[in-house]
């Protein structure tokens, strides 16, 4: 697997002049082209990277999946996430722009502690933010910003840029949120998939299957675990881990109050390993024990 390790490195990917600053960069895509080269077939970088993509086509790979570079206008990637190019498929005439900042840029400033917080950069590309116009202007300007202050490297740099990229990631949460409730009718579908599949996973064997997890959700959704997360928050107030445990209490007190199954039954019916697991789980969650819980009834 290929690492790209500096901007520099990654401009020259793109047959662009050096950046003005050895840890940022604003590239506008209508003044790149991607040269032929291995590192496209299988590669990952030391850069967080946002995508503001106009007219832009070609695939992209995370994965085993494909995606279309052109599908949605915003798209984000963190370090280190595993990626594959297909230049057959871009276009020359692509526009737009990718600011770049390399992970060291965080070094010291409260952003290193809170970028993690910002989910959409382990959205897969499928997933990207759809822009108004205005928004879409709203976040070059920015990005205009930021490439003019890389041009005047002192003490005050870092800060500045940094605050600026800070303004883009705080408006493209809120676009996110937005775009999670205009788009009503697509979402409503996804959440009818998510609770049909957590009920076809528990009234078929569970057991077998053991206990489910955010990712297995995910990934029958075709959705990164963030992604759906964050969906199901704004639409439903909790996100998936909370869904599942509700959807294991539930279950776990149907068996409780209506069958003569132990608890260590019911832990394993319901995909836990070890029935310590699955009580202490219980208790945390409805303040009794399975036990406790079944004695109610009688």
């Amino acid at each position: 697997m290929n690492t790209i390790k500096s901007v520099s490195a990654f401009h020259k990917l793109l047959s662009l002049p050096e950046p003005k600053h050895p840890l940022v960069s604003v590239i506008n895509l209508s003044e790149s082209n991607f040269i032929e080269d291995k590192v496209w077939e299988g590669f990952t970088n030391r850069f967080y990277c946002v995508a503001l993509k106009r007219n832009a086509t070609g695939k992209i790979k995370y994965g085993q999946q494909h995606y279309d570079y052109d599908k949605g206008v915003l798209s984000f990637t963190a370090p280190n996430q595993v990626q594959y190019l297909d230049l057959q498929t871009m276009d020359c005439e692509s526009k737009g722009y990718l600011l770049i900042f390399h992970e060291d840029f965080l070094l010291k400033h409260p952003l290193a502690n809170t970028i993690s917080s910002f989910g959409f950069f382990s959205y897969a590309v499928n997933e990207a933010l759809h822009l108004s116009e205005d928004e879409e202007n709203n976040l070059i300007e920015i990005l205009n910003k930021i490439d003019k202050e890389c041009q005047h490297i002192d003490r005050h740099t870092q800060e500045i840029i940094l605050s600026q990229i800070e303004l883009l990631l705080q408006y493209s949460n809120r676009f996110y949120e937005r775009q999670f409730i205009t788009r009503k009718n697509n979402n409503h579908q996804l959440l009818v998939r998510f609770e049909r599949f957590m009920n076809d996973y528990f009234d078929n064997k569970s057991s077998e299957k053991g206990l489910l997890t955010v990712h297995q959700i995910a990934e029958a959704m075709n959705l990164s675990p963030n992604y759906l997360s964050d969906l199901l928050r704004i639409h439903t107030g909790q996100n998936t881990q909370q869904h599942i445990h509700e959807k294991l209490i539930s279950k776990a007190k149907e068996k409780l109050s209506t069958t003569t199954l132990s608890v260590s039954e019911i832990a394993y019916e319901l995909g836990f390993e070890h029935s310590q697991s699955f009580s202490t789980l219980f208790k945390k969650k409805t303040n009794m024990s399975p036990l406790e819980f079944r004695q109610s009834f009688n």
